[in-house]
């Protein structure tokens, strides 16, 4: 859980590059816990951490956001089978 002085409530400099949790979460449109789960299985977007915060570049969120389209749903069914 994260407390008002965790480094996942301390804001990023306005313009950075980087994001923390809450704000890559709602960049990509999933909620946090939602972002925090595919970071944990492997299935999410590239990440950084620092010290006991964790970052993301929007560059990479971008790119996975790309590696998730799909043309139709058959092809999405067929990729995980």
């Amino acid at each position: 859980m994260n407390t008002p002085s965790s480094p996942e409530n301390k804001p990023i400099e306005k313009g950075s590059p980087r994001l923390r949790t809450r704000e890559a979460a709602a960049y990509v449109g999933l909620s946090y816990s939602t972002l925090t789960k595919l970071r944990l299985s492997g299935n999410g977007p590239r990440f950084c951490k620092l010290g006991a915060a964790v970052v993301y570049d929007r560059a990479d969120l971008d790119d996975w956001l790309e590696g998730t389209k799909h043309l139709s749903t058959s092809e999405y069914l067929g990729a995980s089978q």
